[in-house]
């Protein structure tokens, strides 16, 4: 007696599909997922971030040519 067989469980799925509707159940459901998996992420550790080495692009050689000159011109 205190236990619930299939049909049982049939019925309630049916009077919940009368009440509310597919639609309304299905964003319910949606939204339920949704949050068990944000929630799985968040639990998961975080990578920590490895900065990025600075990349040092040689200098143009436009500007080498003016340094020298300005170089030369200081002497």
């Amino acid at each position: 007696m205190g236990e619930f067989s299939l049909w049982h469980w049939l019925l309630v799925i049916v009077i919940a599909f009368l009440l509310f509707g597919t639609n309304k159940l299905g964003a319910v459901g949606k939204g339920l997922a949704e949050g068990i998996r944000n929630f799985k992420e968040g639990m998961k550790d975080p990578e920590p971030e490895k900065p990025e080495p600075e990349k040092k692009e040689p200098p143009k050689p436009e500007e080498v040519k003016k340094e020298e000159s300005e170089e030369a011109k200081k002497s």
